[in-house]
């Protein structure tokens, strides 16, 4: 069977570096592409309640017309819903991709990818939606809430897209950045990619060697490029910098795992290394 791309948009400046992505996915994998666009009841619109303080016989004549309001409301939303459907499912098709369907829903975001992310390989969202703000340096949302929530992969698109020609793999050796290693050196999507795996002297106590160098082999033996690199200092901010300096294209890494790595993606706060990270990122469960 074929991948299911659960691909979600929402008309913020992300959505058109989702779709490309999405495509470049599609392109390599076959992969299907699912769009969708959510539409949350409960904020459609911020509702003012006046009728307690006119006059009774004009409460029902105002009630009537907040009523026509909401209506009017729900159809432009859903026509704009529909429109950030079309205009991402022609952006996916320009780049080649034909399997390409829409999903228009009424729902919370985080049960939508609950509900729906059971046939699907990958989840991609933005990093950040579309009520963000160019200075805004904090990540959207909704973020945190769909990783912790799904069971899925997820594909966390930057801003700006850009050809994947280097990956690098956080390693830490925790079960999920072992199954990173395991899914790039197995997954078409990687083929004839430069990989390269690092972890962080920080951690090294947790992190063996041969454990890294194992990791190399398994993606070698693959036939991927790949290397191996200790980077020093603190795990964010070393990870930040290799990215930058050595020309990485994506970053894989585990959800969750046993070291300080751990902390760069899940915990009580969204953290610094998502957030400044220039290029898209993956995370593994």
């Amino acid at each position: 069977m074929s991948k299911i791309l659960m691909v979600l948009v929402d008309g913020s400046a992300y959505s058109a570096s989702v779709c490309r992505y999405a495509a470049w996915i599609a392109a390599r994998t076959g992969a299907q592409v699912k769009l969708y666009h959510v539409l949350d009841p409960r904020r459609a619109s911020d509702k003012l309640d006046l009728s307690g303080a006119i006059a009774l016989g004009a409460r029902s004549d105002l009630l009537e017309e907040l009523s026509s309001l909401d209506e009017q409301r729900a159809k432009l939303a859903q026509a704009q819903g529909r429109a950030i459907l079309d205009d991402a499912r022609t952006l996916i098709e320009a780049e080649g991709v034909t399997d390409v369907v829409t999903r228009l829903r009424y729902d919370d975001l985080v049960a939508t990818v609950t509900a729906k992310e059971g046939a699907a390989d990958m989840i991609l969202i933005g990093k950040r939606g579309e009520e963000a703000r160019p200075e805004q340096s904090h990540l959207g949302s909704n973020f945190e809430r769909i990783v912790r929530a799904s069971h899925k992969s997820v594909f966390v698109a930057n801003r700006a897209f850009r050809p994947v020609r280097r990956v690098l793999i956080a390693y830490d050796g925790g079960v999920s950045s072992m199954k990173a290693v395991e899914y790039v050196a197995r997954d078409p999507l990687f083929t004839g990619l430069e990989v390269v795996v690092a972890t962080v002297a920080a951690d090294s106590d947790e992190v063996r060697q041969d454990d890294l160098d194992n990791a190399g082999a398994t993606l070698t033996a693959c036939g991927h490029e790949a290397g191996t690199r200790v980077l020093q200092g603190q795990s964010g901010k070393a990870l930040g910098e290799f990215v930058e300096t050595e020309g990485i294209d994506l970053l894989v890494m585990g959800a969750y795992g046993h070291s300080r790595i751990r902390t760069l993606v899940i915990g009580s706060t969204t953290t610094e290394m998502i957030r400044s990270c220039k290029v898209p990122v993956v995370l593994m469960r």
